[in-house]
């Protein structure tokens, strides 16, 4: 997705990050038998999604996982390293009343990480150090938001924008952007997902240069809430991502797990107040990140100081910029960042030189002290290198 690209159609904040769910332990639910639902057209499920009707009170768990078939990845224990990240399923339970109250609540090994809004208060606590920070103001802070993502495994690093998909609710507005002349949007048979009747909706690229083959929403037949999303590779049986539900129910969550207490012994401190500058994109430093192209061709360019720490040609060669240290995805992927550039494959054109990791979806290519990444075929990489619009011009 690109850097700084936002959702057509706007949903309250709040809702972006609750509306839907995100991510559970297990495999998401395979589709049962088609329920019967009146017929929709692509448009009419299209205004669905986009409507700005409030979303219902609910309580749900929602499963992401991801299967890009990369190489075997070193396991470091620590369910939040990279390797965890690309390989696992992630888990988060949802309490919903409305966009000003709401809780998240991220269970992890031995611990647990929540985020709750009530009214203009914001909390982050955090089990495992017992901390507690507070939040005023009427909003999720970017930096709030966060460290919840990080603790759900959804965040590649702390750089990537606020608006990667957490929720199907977020991951179908970000696939709505592709819709237009180049895409291919119809409806499938009806599935249920979550216990719930639903439509599906698919978009798929015309452009063959895309290595997505669909991306397919399922859409509650009665609320027009997006159940889940699947994104497939060109010719795979199976999804190479999906964030969706596995149990939802409509009703309103008891209100004590809308309200918090900071528990005895723990450690409390005011958070920053919400601002510009504080908005959850990546930074915009001409010169080190950009995009190149256009909807399902768009590619991001962004520097290889990012994954600084591992051991590459690119990063540890003559004339590397990139500075010491773990980078932004931490010491515990530091190994998986190697094994991860260690696939890669030498390649050369007109363009340069460089090598190339691929998988089932997205392509990396590592040229110089930059890398180019995006779900396109090779060739498109090549022609970004030298061409990105720097994200702050974008």
């Amino acid at each position: 997705m690109r850097l700084t690209r936002k959702a057509r159609w706007a949903v309250p904040a709040a809702a972006v990050i609750v509306a839907g769910g995100v991510i559970a332990g297990s495999a998401i639910t395979v589709a049962q038998a088609s329920p019967n639902l009146p017929a929709k057209t692509p448009a009419q499920l299209l205004a669905d999604i986009a409507s700005t009707h409030a979303v219902p009170p609910l309580t749900g768990t929602v499963v992401e996982t991801t299967s890009l078939g990369l190489p075997a990845l070193p396991q470091v224990g620590n369910p939040t390293s990279l390797a965890s990240l690309l390989t696992g399923s992630h888990t988060i339970k949802v309490y919903y009343q409305d966009g000003k109250h709401f809780r998240l609540a991220v269970p992890q090994s031995m611990s647990e990480t929540d985020l709750i809004r009530n009214d203009s208060t914001v909390w982050l606590w955090e089990s495992a150090g017992n901390s507690v920070t507070k939040f005023t103001g009427g909003e999720v802070p970017a930096s709030a938001k966060a460290k919840a993502n990080a603790a759900a495994h959804k965040r590649l690093a702390p750089q990537l924008p606020d608006g990667t998909p957490l929720t199907p609710q977020q991951a179908a507005n970000e696939a709505l952007n592709a819709v237009g002349k180049t895409t291919v949007v119809s409806v499938q048979s009806t599935l249920t997902v979550a216990g719930q009747a639903a439509y599906q909706l698919v978009l798929a690229p015309k452009d063959a240069r895309s290595t997505i083959g669909s991306v397919r929403i399922a859409i509650d037949g009665k609320t027009g809430v997006p159940l889940r999303v699947q994104v497939f590779a060109k010719g795979a049986a199976s999804p190479a991502f999906q964030v969706g539900y596995t149990d939802i129910s409509y009703v309103a969550p008891d209100p004590a797990n809308l309200t918090f207490t900071p528990p005895p012994g723990a450690t409390v401190s005011n958070g920053d107040k919400p601002s510009a500058q504080s908005s959850g994109t990546m930074p915009a430093v001409k010169g080190q990140a950009g995009t190149y192209g256009k909807s399902w061709l768009t590619v991001i360019e962004a520097p290889q100081s990012l994954l600084s720490g591992a051991r590459s040609p690119q990063l540890s060669g003559p004339g590397s910029s990139a500075p010491a240290g773990t980078g932004a995805f931490g010491k515990d992927s530091q190994a998986a960042i190697s094994a991860l550039l260690g696939a890669a494959k030498p390649v050369s054109g007109a363009w340069g030189s460089g090598t190339l990791l691929h998988t089932s979806l997205v392509n990396v290519l590592f040229v110089g002290n930059e890398m180019y990444l995006g779900a396109v075929d090779p060739s498109v990489l090549y022609a970004a290198v030298g061409h990105a619009t720097p994200a702050n011009e974008s």
